[in-house]
C-alpha cells in the first residue's frame, strides 16, 4: 500500500483498562487513511488489505473505511479507541472522528457485541476443565476470565449511559476474579454471565435503535476528499 496518514492512534488493551502486568505487551491501535485514488484501482485497500499489523512495538492499524465498518458493528476492541482519555496521534480528522463516536452506537449492537464477546470468552473457559492444568494454561484462563468480566461491565455501562468507560474502576477485582476462575471456580463465571443477561434485560438505555450512518458517511467523505490528489496529478 502507498504511503498513508495516521489520523488517530492510542494505547489500548490491558494498559488502557488498568489491567497490565509487568509481562503485558503494550498494544496500540490506529486509524489511517489510504490515498483515495487507490479505491479506484484494481485492488482497493479493503478487507484484509485494509489492516496493517506490526510488532515491536505492537500496533494494529485499520484503514478509515474498515475502521468505520467495525465501529458500526460495535466491535469492542476497535470501539474503545474512540473513548480513550488520551491519544498519541490526534489529527483534525481524528478529532472529528472522536467527535462523532456516539453516531456508531445502537442498542442492539452494543448488547450483542459486548455480551456476545463475553459468552465466547466463557466457552473458552469451559473447554479448559476444572483448573487442574499447566501454569501456562492457567495464566491464559485467568486472562480470559478477566476479559469476560471486563466486557460485561464495560458493555453494561455503555448500554446504560451511552458512554464507554475504558479504564476500570477496580482493576484488582478483575485480577482476583480471573485467578479464582483459573483455579476452577467456573460457577462464579457462570453467575457473572447470568447476572449480566438479567441486567441487560432490565436496563433502560439512551442508545438509539440504529446508528447514525449519515454522520459516519459524512466523516468518511471528508477523509476521502482530504486524500484525493488535485486534478491532473
Amino acid at each position: 500500500m502507498e504511503i498513508a496518514e495516521v489520523l488517530l492512534a492510542g494505547v489500548v488493551g490491558s494498559t488502557a483498562y488498568g489491567l497490565a502486568t509487568p509481562e503485558s505487551d503494550v498494544d496500540r491501535l490506529a486509524v489511517f487513511a489510504a490515498p483515495t485514488v487507490l479505491f479506484h484501482g484494481l485492488r482497493p485497500p479493503t478487507g484484509k488489505q485494509a489492516t496493517r499489523v506490526r510488532t515491536d512495538p505492537d500496533v494494529t492499524e485499520h484503514e478509515a473505511g474498515k475502521f468505520a465498518g467495525l465501529c458500526l458493528g460495535v466491535n469492542p476492541t476497535v470501539t474503545e479507541l474512540l473513548w480513550l482519555e488520551e491519544y498519541e496521534v490526534r489529527t483534525e480528522l481524528g478529532e472529528r472522528l472522536v467527535g462523532i463516536r456516539e453516531a456508531f452506537l445502537s442498542a442492539a449492537r452494543v448488547r450483542d457485541a459486548y455480551f456476545g464477546y463475553a459468552v465466547s470468552q466463557f466457552r473458552r473457559l469451559e473447554g479448559r476443565g476444572d483448573g487442574s492444568f499447566s501454569a501456562d494454561t492457567r495464566k491464559r484462563t485467568a486472562k480470559h476470565a478477566r476479559h469476560l468480566a471486563r466486557l460485561i461491565h464495560q458493555g453494561l455501562g455503555l448500554y446504560r449511559t451511552g458512554t464507554l468507560k475504558v479504564r476500570l474502576d477496580d482493576p484488582q477485582w478483575y485480577r482476583d476474579f480471573g485467578e479464582r476462575v483459573a483455579r476452577g471456580e467456573l460457577d462464579e463465571a457462570r453467575a457473572v454471565l447470568a447476572k449480566a443477561e438479567e441486567d441487560f434485560d432490565a436496563a433502560r438505555t439512551p442508545l438509539p435503535e440504529r446508528p447514525d450512518e449519515a454522520a459516519v458517511e459524512k466523516w468518511l467523505h471528508a477523509v476521502r476528499a482530504e486524500f484525493l490528489p488535485p486534478r491532473g496529478e
